[in-house]
């Protein structure tokens, strides 16, 4: 196996999952002992701002200087114990350190957002290039479902379908009629394209779809929402959803209160997944007709996701291999 050489896996020592993640990932993957991460942050879901900058971005950025991988590494790739959320803000611990070289200062008022200068480029991404990196994680509710991330990953392939875009029609004021109508055009651009699309625009909440390559709905926001429905999906490897849900990605842990959860996806065998750790706003949702194009275009999961969000240094979060690529040309 070539060892990968533009990825680095970030763990923490002070949790045992985390270092058996990273290990794992980095084995599967043939990343060199220069390439594999260890802190000592503590494992939270939660970290105060000062906590964030010397127990994580602090420590990575000296380990990437170390390495003298600073610029020569294009993505992050952070496991289970690391924190998901800053508390001040809310802002996501992912976006905000693979946004760390910038230097952008946190933003808090309404209406503010730093752009993101990789967003809508159907185009390979490189820390050269634009001057940071691209973070994803390894999370979900159990080992078992997140060492399934790396394991689809490695099995995912070029796939002609099925791709659900499960749109609301209640949802129809205007910031939600765009995220209506980015589903309407996915649809219409996959199934254009050949692939095998099932796009409901009626009020029905879709479930019970096997092979499913491409997910995109209201999740809980839906006004059909049905969690036996939700939970009925199952997915193939190489696949990738979202789910325009405010904070879908507020905890890896199993609970049935609040609004639904990515970590359910990841846990009926998708492969890569977008949340949000705290509420986004719907202008920071991914467009489901760039997200779906780019990737089943080639680009990884990695890019497709991130060309597909609008900011950074918020609250996203993107679960899975960044360099799972089932559609490359070969």
């Amino acid at each position: 196996m070539a060892q990968v050489r533009n990825v680095v896996v970030v763990g923490t020592r002070r949790s045992p999952d985390s270092v058996k993640i990273a290990e794992y990932y980095a084995q599967k993957r043939g990343l060199p002992p220069t390439h594999v991460c260890l802190i000592d942050c503590v494992p939270q879901e939660e970290v105060a701002l000062v906590e964030y900058r010397d127990t994580i971005e602090r420590p990575v950025y000296e380990f990437l200087e170390r390495q003298r991988l600073t610029t020569s590494v294009d993505y992050l790739v952070l496991t289970r114990g690391i924190p998901l959320r800053i508390r001040e803000g809310g802002f996501s611990v992912d976006s905000a350190l693979m946004s760390a070289p910038l230097k952008l200062p946190f933003l808090r008022e309404q209406g503010r957002f730093h752009r993101n200068p990789y967003f809508a480029m159907n185009a390979p991404f490189s820390r050269r290039k634009f001057g940071f990196h691209l973070a994803t994680r390894l999370d979900g509710y159990t080992m078992e479902h997140i060492l399934a991330l790396v394991d689809n990953s490695l099995k995912a392939r070029r796939a002609n379908g099925v791709f659900v875009m499960d749109m609301d029609p209640k949802r129809n004021g205007s910031d939600y009629r765009r995220i209506n109508e980015s589903i309407r055009k996915a649809g219409q651009l996959l199934k254009q394209r050949g692939f095998e699309v099932v796009l409901d625009d009626t009020e029905k909440f879709v479930g019970a779809v096997n092979d499913v390559m491409g997910y995109y709905s209201w999740g809980s926001n839906d006004h059909s929402f049905n969690l036996m429905s939700y939970r009925s999906l199952r997915f193939r490897p190489g696949s990738i959803a979202e789910t325009a849900v405010s904070t879908s990605a507020r905890t890896f842990n199993r609970t049935e209160k609040g609004q639904s959860l990515i970590a359910d996806l990841i846990a009926q065998g998708v492969t890569g997944v977008k949340g949000y750790v705290s509420e986004p706003f719907t202008i920071a949702l991914c467009p489901a007709d760039l997200l779906f194009d780019h990737y089943t275009r080639g680009r990884n999961l990695a890019e497709a996701f991130w060309s597909a969000t609008p900011f950074l240094m918020w609250k996203d979060l993107v679960v899975g291999d960044p360099i799972c690529q089932p559609f490359a040309n070969k």
